[in-house]
């Protein structure tokens, strides 16, 4: 789910799952998402061929229809100083829904930039969903869809179809879920693959006060995007923790096991790729706290990518800088010496150019990131008080 901020994105995502997916108390008081919010649900058919989600079939509770597929959403934050949290929600998923809101004018400033991170991740199953309909004329209705056909043409969404809803009186949500189903589909993975998973969340689930005898090991949470993982794998979670020895600092992977994993609400042994899911682990809760392992990246045994701590990559600088309402000025060339934000997958860190040579640089990291030589990674400049997307680079060893 991507879209300007307040345009109803985790609306939409508790209408479509049931789940609320603003738990983080800042989240609750300042009434937008801030971290990446996650709800798994399943699509149904009717006999009639009308399509709804768990536990909302036309005739109520009684009604049964045929389960078509489990999906699993990300409720990702439209506030633009939240882009990076964004930028790496889409890195883990199949689809998007760009939300737009038809009680505002199109495109509002984070509708345009999130767009043009789907573009950089290379998310082209794109439905584009009018909300709001039920509190404007039919004029501005239409009004608003002429405003989307505008914006979205030339870009990846062009041929995205666009579906008026009101998430919050569930109106037309039979006809979304239809169209997602033919938009998004499943993609082929394929099992043979080692086993890796982008950590997005990280938790203590520990009560405070617990006793040492009830203490239960720390939590992770993201998507498994190759291969699988079963109960009892040894894995290893890298980066993983920083160790200073005198002036000098290394970083070590974490060694766990997997003690338990959940997808779907339900306990598995064995989570494969595709959708969401937690993995329990004996690893002490100190270390999965608050989100400490976000943005980390775990495989098993001998199938780690590299770890980097200097990136070597191919550069792709967008046209133009996507700031404000409008586009705005072009986007200069990277200066040696210059800090950008880079963002893989769910990681996050600040590159500083080392060097610069044509379509080619250099970037040495803060921190360091896991990632598959020919990855994506995304760049931001600071500009004024933000960071803006001014393009991306692929990771050529």
């Amino acid at each position: 789910m991507v879209g300007h901020v307040d345009h109803g994105k985790t609306t939409l995502t508790q209408a479509l799952s049931g789940t609320w997916t603003d738990t983080h108390s800042e989240e609750r008081k300042r009434g937008i998402s801030i971290k990446l919010g996650y709800a798994d649900t399943s699509f149904h058919v009717t006999s009639d061929g009308e399509h709804y989600s768990k536990g909302k079939h036309p005739q109520g509770e009684k009604g049964k229809g045929d389960l078509l597929r489990v999906v699993s959403f990300v409720d990702a934050p439209g506030h633009e100083t939240l882009m990076a949290v964004m930028i790496s929600g889409a890195s883990i998923m199949d689809g998007a829904l760009l939300l737009v809101a038809a009680t505002e004018k199109c495109p509002q400033p984070q509708t345009r930039e999130h767009l043009a991170a789907l573009e950089i991740a290379g998310i082209d199953n794109i439905v584009v969903v009018q909300n709001k309909i039920d509190i404007v004329s039919k004029e501005r209705a239409i009004e608003s869809y002429n405003e989307i056909q505008e914006f979205i043409s030339g870009t990846i969404a062009e041929d995205a179809p666009i579906i008026p809803v009101s998430a919050h009186h569930d109106v037309n949500l039979d006809v979304l879920i239809e169209t997602i189903e033919k938009t998004i589909p499943t993609p082929d993975r394929s099992v043979d693959e080692g086993g890796l998973m982008y950590v997005a969340r990280s938790f203590d689930i520990n009560r405070p006060g617990s006793r040492p005898s009830e203490i239960k090991g720390g939590v992770i949470g993201g998507s498994i995007v190759e291969g699988s993982f079963s109960v009892g794998d040894s894995i290893l979670i890298a980066p993983g923790r920083r160790i200073e020895e005198g002036s000098k600092t290394r970083w070590e992977p974490l060694r766990t096991t997997i003690d338990g994993i959940k997808g779907g609400g339900k306990d598995l042994k064995t989570a494969s790729s595709g959708g969401l899911c937690g993995i329990s682990t004996p690893l002490d809760p100190l270390a999965t706290k608050a989100d400490d392992l976000s943005g980390q990246v775990m495989a098993r045994e001998g199938e780690l990518p590299p770890i980097w701590e200097e990136l070597r990559l191919d550069l792709q600088l967008l046209d133009k800088m996507i700031s404000g309402s409008e586009e705005k000025d072009g986007v200069r060339p990277l200066q040696p010496n210059e800090m950008l934000m880079v963002n893989s997958a769910t990681a996050t860190s600040v590159g500083t150019v080392a060097n610069i040579k044509g379509k080619k640089t250099t970037l040495s990291l803060r921190l360091p990131i896991c990632a598959k030589e020919g990855s994506r990674i995304t760049l931001s400049r600071r500009v004024g008080s933000r960071w803006r997307l001014i393009g991306h680079g692929t990771i050529s060893g």
